[in-house]
């Protein structure tokens, strides 16, 4: 089942970009990159001056520096162009470079041996999750997500658990720049339903959905917290309605995700420094 698409990353807000500093051309050079966003294998020059409007010959500029650059390819028969696979080194550096992926990835090997089930490690983006570590089983019911694959937090339980942990301010900010669809008949979409339910998840410790980003896919998740007690990822299991063990099943989870998320977690800093 594919993911459903989210809004892209917005550019950045004032006051940032009205400053001396902001170099408009690499911004552009962005879009032109963010245009290829999985929905379309190839994009003629046209298209991609009407997804990042550009005008034809800004577009062209941008397209043949990145074709030069080795980050697109320009197919010589049909002239369009298509993402290289020189883009990955970006997601390698990432990966290897970053601490949270590093600490988790034993403990997520651990998770998944313990549940057979689909384990994830996600992180925050905007309004979003992105997940940056992935283990499969031969139970998994959505093979289309990947690492890198870009969901809600509004309506996942990753995003759910991490919100829990943020303040209120953080919440609504996530909650204004989220297109809040119902996904299916399931998912909640009322920012007072969501904040209720996020006070539940914060006093559980994990969070809890059935069916609202895809039919019949049930996620459980607990997050991964900073010396603050905020979180900065998620740890999740996500299985099949089919395989889902009625009663017991959610406590089940959940205390495998709580422990493994505890053994990630940075040592909570005493109150007074966490109000300085």
């Amino acid at each position: 089942m594919t993911a459903p698409r989210t809004l892209k990353a917005k550019t950045a807000s004032k006051p940032d970009a009205d400053s001396p500093l902001y170099v408009q051309s690499v911004e552009k050079a962005m879009k032109v990159l963010t245009a290829f966003d999985g929905s379309k294998r190839q994009l003629s020059l046209t298209e991609i001056a009407a997804l990042t409007e550009l005008d034809n010959s800004a577009a062209q500029r941008f397209t043949h520096t990145l074709a030069a650059l080795g980050y697109l390819v320009k197919d010589p028969d049909t002239r369009k162009y298509e993402l290289s696979v020189r883009l990955l080194d970006f997601t390698y550096h990432y990966l290897a470079s970053n601490e949270l992926v590093h600490r988790a990835a034993p403990v997520l090997q651990k998770l998944a041996r313990e549940t057979e089930e689909v384990c994830n490690l996600t992180v925050p983006d905007g309004a979003d999750i992105v997940f940056v570590s992935r283990i499969i089983s031969r139970n998994v019911m959505n093979p289309g997500v990947i690492v890198g694959t870009r969901l809600p937090a509004y309506c996942t339980a990753p995003g759910l658990a991490m919100l829990s942990t943020w303040t209120e301010d953080e919440v609504d900010a996530v909650l204004a720049a989220s297109a809040l669809v119902k996904h299916t008949a399931h998912t909640v979409v009322e920012p007072r339903r969501i904040k209720a339910r996020l006070a539940k998840f914060r006093a559980a410790g994990y969070a809890h959905t059935e069916s609202e980003l895809y039919p019949d896919d049930i996620s459980t998740a607990a997050p991964v917290l900073d010396a603050h007690g905020r979180a900065i990822g998620a740890f999740n299991i996500a299985m099949s309605r089919a395989r889902w063990e009625a009663g017991q099943g959610e406590e089940r989870l959940a205390e495998f995700l709580r422990s493994a998320a505890a053994m990630v977690s940075a040592p909570q800093l005493p109150h007074r420094q966490m109000r300085a």
